[in-house]
């Protein structure tokens, strides 16, 4: 009898410069085996186009027929990448029972900026009693709204403890508007109203993004025949279903680095390690402990804000192959500076535009002096023209004016002031700058070769003309600064991968003692104090650059560092060898002496005895995490509950203050039949 073939799993990731893809079968042994890999250029103004690239290439290498694919997962960096870069779809804030004091806390006034924010009386106090709720402003400013804003972020005090008064706001915007709400109960079951509304705020802008790369996805698997479950990595490395993921794209945040250490794992086999993952716009380095990534319980920090969204314990460094190179203010040797902001490499401009960006470049070689916008050009994403609503006039004036050819800015741009207003259509994700990276370095030197390196050489000649604090040019020759900037991005990447040891040590200061190490590493003059630092594991490194970029890292480090045969596609292997996994919690309160107060998923039950209360606790946890995980993408979930009791002693006897009953679901994937 012939064997049944084993079933074969599509694994894409969509990250800011490019979208891997990669077909993989559990025959070969424990490891399973890569049949075919590939890449193709990420194109953010339609994401199937550089799905489709990837995917067809895979397809046609292997041979395979689509229809034996029986499952497809997909990992992400555009979550991350949109916040590290202050990016995102324009949305209002509803604060129910806050006032307007709270926003100064846990950063929330600063990720809001601009966006509109509505209070409204209402919450509920620690024991999910209510106050008396008044969405009568609300409604009032709901047709304004819901023609300037993508979704809204809804956050009630205390809605942990009873969100009743979150889901009549939710319905009401639903109702009035028709667009996304995200509510923040939803994402979160711990206390702590500001950074909750964070995470909500974070989660509603992203939603947009999200969207579209799931229907992208899910559209061209339907076009090439396709019939198998979509599945999204969250950030702590479990998969989720696509329409799970659709709601709560803020779990997706560090989706792509997560994917990147379960595919780590999966190739080497090694359960210590530090794990550095350059790409084109971040940097993401962790730790795996014991064949497991470390999780932050305290939630994930992107682009300096501390959300609640559970995930590995991943610090991003706006760091990567697609950095913005700058020059040090001010300063008689300017050291290079490079990132947070990712811009388009020149070599890739010319690749696409030609012409039209070349004749600029050399335009401005003719130059006697160099000027301040040599080498960037602005052009647009590409995004949906609903997602430019809300634009003042200054900057719909000049989003107009760009279009979707690069445009050199020292023929756009005539003010600071229109330079600033240029920065916030960046911002919002509806314009690239394309300037001079360190993928144009490589192609400079050639170590990279995918794009134009004549363009990437007429770049690096621009940039090596700028001056110092003493009037001459930093760099002779393109191919000296190039190296300069390759030398700075391993130098850096070294440091981040030091500091983040040292901030899992819980040492104080770990960014300047990594900077100080790392500098006496490369000193000539080391100085009279002499030291050395060393990890106590192997580094690997992933990104289809870093053979290039950590070659030089084990000197700076102290231990070796490892690059895997399918470094460039771990993202993407880690996407389908992952598991489902979900949870649910519940809180068990005693507002009064013999009253036990149930608060579990959207109901608040009360009870008179305690074991009643823990023992309905424990089946709800049960009965949601088992809702959840099948709604996840998996029908053979295992499911663990736990409960942690917070009691005290007075005079020798127990008295019961709070139980916290938490159920994790976790299992394989359905896979298509």
């Amino acid at each position: 009898m012939t064997a049944k073939p084993k079933p074969l799993f599509l694994g894409i990731d969509t990250g800011g410069t490019y979208t891997d893809a990669v077909l993989w079968s559990e025959e070969g042994g424990p490891k399973g085996k890569v049949l075919a890999k590939a890449k193709s250029l990420t194109t953010r103004h339609d994401l199937a186009v550089g799905i489709s690239g990837a995917v067809d290439a895979v397809l046609q290498e292997a041979g395979t027929d689509p229809a034996a694919i029986k499952l497809v997962s997909m990992s992400t960096t555009l979550a991350t990448n949109a916040l590290v870069e202050g990016q995102g779809g324009r949305v209002a804030l509803v604060m129910i029972g806050f006032s307007e004091g709270d926003l100064a806390r846990d950063g929330l006034k600063t990720a809001l900026g601009t966006d509109p924010v509505v209070f409204c009386p209402g919450g509920h106090d620690v024991h999910g009693n209510a106050a008396k709720l008044d969405l009568s402003g609300l409604e009032a400013a709901l047709p304004e709204l819901g023609a300037s804003v993508s979704g809204f972020a809804v956050c009630a005090y205390f809605a942990t403890r009873n969100p009743a008064h979150e889901l009549a706001a939710r319905d009401l915007i639903r109702e009035k508007t028709g667009l996304p709400v995200t509510a923040s109960h939803e994402l979160s079951a711990k206390l702590g109203g500001p950074r909750r509304a964070l995470t909500t705020l974070l989660n509603a802008r992203l939603i947009s993004m999200i969207d579209r790369l799931v229907a992208a996805t899910e559209g061209f698997l339907a076009k090439r025949g396709i019939a198998a479950p979509l599945m999204v990595v969250r950030g702590d490395g479990a998969l989720v279903s696509a329409a799970f993921a659709r709601q709560r794209p803020i779990e997706t945040i560090l989706s792509g680095p997560a994917a990147s250490l379960v595919g780590a794992r999966h190739m080497t086999g090694l359960d210590d390690a530090m794990v550095s993952d350059i790409g084109g716009t971040t940097t993401d380095v962790a730790v795996l402990d014991q064949g497991r990534p470390r999780l932050d319980p305290e939630g994930a920090t992107v682009g300096g804000f501390r959300t609640m969204v559970e995930a590995v314990a991943m610090r991003t460094f706006g760091l990567g192959g697609d950095s913005e190179v700058t020059l040090e203010d001010g300063a008689l040797d300017p050291k290079i500076l490079l990132g947070p902001r990712r811009l388009v490499p020149l070599a890739l401009s010319g690749m696409v535009h030609g012409e039209a960006v070349t004749s600029e470049l050399e335009r401005q070689l003719r130059a006697p002096n160099p000027g301040r916008m040599d080498g960037r050009f602005a052009l647009r994403t590409g995004v949906p023209d609903r997602l430019a609503a809300g634009l003042t006039g200054p900057e719909a004036k000049l989003y107009e004016t760009i279009g979707s050819t690069p445009l050199a800015l020292d023929r756009l741009l005539s003010s600071n002031a229109q330079n600033a207003t240029l920065n916030r259509l960046v911002a919002r994700g509806l314009v690239h700058i394309s300037g001079f990276t360190p993928s144009d370095a490589a192609h400079v030197l050639g170590k990279q070769a995918n794009w134009d390196a004549a363009t990437a050489r007429l770049g690096a000649e621009l940039f090596a003309r700028r001056r110092d604090g003493r009037g001459q040019t930093i760099a002779a020759t393109p191919e000296e600064i190039s190296q300069r900037v390759l030398t700075t991005l391993t130098r850096w990447s070294a440091e981040y991968i030091l500091e983040t040891a040292f901030a899992e040590d819980g040492l104080d200061g770990a960014a300047t003692v990594a900077h100080a190490l790392v500098q006496r590493a490369v000193d000539a003059h080391p100085g009279i104090a002499r030291f050395t630092v060393a990890l106590d594991r192997p580094v690997i490194g992933l990104g289809a650059s870093a053979p290039l970029h950590y070659a030089g890292l084990p000197p700076l480090v102290g231990n070796g560092c490892i690059v895997p045969e399918d470094t460039d596609v771990a993202n993407a292997l880690g996407a389908v060898v992952g598991q489902v996994r979900v949870s649910a919690e519940a809180r068990v309160s005693q507002p009064k002496e013999g009253l036990f107060r149930l608060a579990s998923g959207r109901t608040v039950r009360d009870f008179t005895e305690e074991e009643k209360a823990i023992e309905a606790a424990q089946a709800d946890v049960r009965a949601i995490a088992a809702e959840r995980a099948k709604d996840a993408g998996t029908d053979s979930a295992e499911i663990d509950v736990a409960t942690e009791f917070k009691v005290s002693t007075i005079e020798g006897q127990r008295m019961f203050i709070e139980a916290h009953v938490v159920a994790v679901a976790s299992g394989r994937p359905r896979i298509a039949v």
